[in-house]
């Protein structure tokens, strides 16, 4: 595992912004990038340009660098862009929790993940109600939302808005194709991987019909 000069390991993370380049909220991706660099990050680079970078820092840094690119976001573009972050472990563990790996496999468009800051209370998923959106599902696992609109996102009645007034913080969804490939892009070199040690499955609160 790659090592900066005082000798801490550096990993890999992956931020997902939220509500980039639609309308007048436009970053380009090369500044982009670079600011995540001049936050303190390694060998940034984006995917696709609806707010996806991934970039190396020591494992306690990830976080705290990304809100440096929140406020420089603010203060050179003029507005909020919130940014949720992940490992290469933590997107992983959320891919093997997803409950419709079948259904990611024929048809990826239905399957997205809702990424979320933090852990929320049990008492607002509580308050996702499963029959808001008939013929879409959702199950909250952990830090992810799990959802399944076989119509697509444009369709379905599990919005970022709704998510967010429920669940009482900023969440940002990628679909199935975008958290393999962030999964891809960010797994360690093969001579760098550490041994693999197991993930424990995040406890599953799967939403009952009324």
């Amino acid at each position: 595992m790659a090592k900066p000069q005082n000798g801490e390991a550096l990993v890999w993370f992956a931020a997902l912004l939220r509500g980039i380049n639609l309308g007048k909220r436009r970053i380009p991706m090369p500044r982009l990038a670079k600011m995540f660099e001049e936050a303190g990050g390694r060998d940034a680079r984006t995917y696709v340009a609806s707010g996806n970078v991934v970039f190396r820092a020591p494992p306690r840094e990830g976080e705290a660098i990304a809100k440096k690119v929140e406020a420089a976001i603010r203060d050179e573009f003029g507005f909020d862009a919130p940014i949720v972050v992940r490992t290469h472990e933590e997107l992983v563990a959320a891919a093997r929790a997803n409950p419709w790996a079948k259904q990611a496999a024929s048809a990826p468009k239905a399957v997205h993940v809702v990424f979320l800051p933090n852990v929320p209370a049990a008492a607002d998923v509580k308050r996702l109600d499963p029959d808001r959106s008939p013929g879409d599902q959702l199950v909250v696992k952990g830090r992810e939302v799990h959802l399944f609109v076989p119509k697509g996102m444009a369709d379905t009645r599990f919005t970022p808005a709704w998510m967010d007034a429920t669940l009482k913080m900023v969440t940002t969804a990628r679909n199935w194709n975008t958290v393999q490939a962030l999964i891809e892009l960010t797994a360690p070199a093969t001579s760098d991987r550490p041994a693999a040690r197991p993930t424990p499955a995040p406890r599953s609160r799967t939403l009952s019909r009324r």
